[in-house]
């Protein structure tokens, strides 16, 4: 079974920065693309940032600039760097993984993390 745990959401104030992380345990044999996404109270969960194995990255527009994506493939980890949060910002973050080979043959898979909050106070 493979878990995905975010870490490092909180309160910050407006123009401040958080780290969040992303660990992927369990019985991993590669990931494909690991991503985060958000999702604020009333609103669709919509794509942050997205990076392949391979170091491609996809940014949402309103967070070019401001936040960036990084992985550590060796320890299915990802990490994303927030500066200049905004109050629009406020939402649950979560961690996402597609393409997850558990052996070298088998199908892929896509999972989710259980979500960290980020609050961005005015």
């Amino acid at each position: 079974q493979v878990q995905l745990a975010e870490s490092g959401g909180g309160l910050v104030q407006a123009g401040g920065s958080l780290r969040l992380s992303c660990a992927a345990s369990g019985s991993i044999f590669s990931i494909d693309v690991m991503g985060w996404y958000r999702q604020a109270p009333g609103n669709q969960r919509e794509l942050v940032a997205r990076m392949s194995t391979g170091g491609t990255t996809n940014y949402a527009d309103s967070m070019k600039g401001r936040f960036t994506i990084s992985r550590d493939n060796a320890k299915n980890t990802m990490y994303l760097q927030m500066n200049s949060l905004k109050p629009e910002d406020t939402a649950v973050y979560y961690c996402n993984a597609e393409g997850v080979k558990l052996t070298s043959r088998s199908i892929t898979y896509g999972y989710w993390g259980q979500g960290t909050q980020v609050t961005v106070s005015s």
